[in-house]
């Protein structure tokens, strides 16, 4: 699908995206950027990443959890995201994840992001409420059959990570990736019985998580079979929030 425009913000969007493994989220957001230049990706898992590698106090902290095998706490990466937040001076410098006063953002359209990574459940949801007020939360809802015959389709180009698709996005040569010729394969978890256990998971997590949302009157879902199908209601409904 051409994503075309260039469509302007009137107001700050601090946007959620929620959805299956598999729905495709990240084709959305990256879609949604194109189309609304004032939006930015503010990615939890990047964050973190860039913190273990620059070695900074709070990746350090961070790595010490996660080589004991444990998870990295709420308050850290609640931690990454406002030092991001404040960075971009999105939200004031007094911002404090220890306060639980809600923060005062920016409503600039520059100040526009989207979230990825972060909330996944209900109690992260909360905390977050303390530090900025997010104002659309969109619910990508694809039937899992659809889902499960997409994974099925997958194979990946190991070496390089680059993903083929046989239902909508072939290699030129099958089974071959299409810059080096090399053998494709299939990732290990690429099968539906581990699909399905993940499907199920996420469903027993964001059932609170977007009950929290809709309850503060921000959710909205949308369905579809596919991206393409998905993406103009997407973009109909951020103009007509936001435009």
């Amino acid at each position: 699908m051409a994503v075309t425009g260039n469509k302007q913000f009137k107001r700050a969007a601090r946007i959620i995206l929620v959805g299956a493994p598999g729905v495709g989220k990240g084709t959305q957001a990256e879609r949604l950027m194109k189309r609304f230049p004032q939006l930015s990706a503010v990615s939890s898992g990047d964050l973190l990443r860039n913190a273990v590698r620059n070695r900074t106090d709070l990746g350090l902290e961070a790595e010490s959890h996660m080589k004991h095998g444990s998870l990295v706490p709420d308050d850290m990466i609640l931690k990454l995201i406002l030092s991001e937040l404040k960075a971009k001076s999105w939200i004031p410098p007094t911002s404090s994840v220890s306060d639980p006063s809600p923060a005062l953002p920016s409503d600039s359209p520059s100040a526009s992001f989207i979230l990825d990574g972060f909330p996944r459940t209900s109690l992260q949801a909360a905390r977050l409420d303390s530090l900025v007020p997010v104002n659309l939360v969109v619910s990508l809802v694809t039937p899992v059959n659809i889902i499960l015959g997409r994974i099925a389709d997958r194979w990946v180009h190991a070496p390089s990570g680059r993903v083929y698709n046989t239902g909508f996005n072939k290699p030129r040569i099958e089974g071959k990736d299409d810059q080096t010729g090399e053998p494709l394969t299939k990732r290990e978890d690429d099968n539906e019985q581990t699909w399905r256990a993940r499907l199920q998971k996420f469903n027993d997590t964001s059932n609170p998580l977007l009950e929290h949302y809709d309850r503060k009157g921000i959710l909205w879902t949308v369905q579809g079979n596919s991206s393409d199908e998905i993406s103009p209601k997407l973009f109909g409904e951020f103009e007509k929030r936001f435009c």
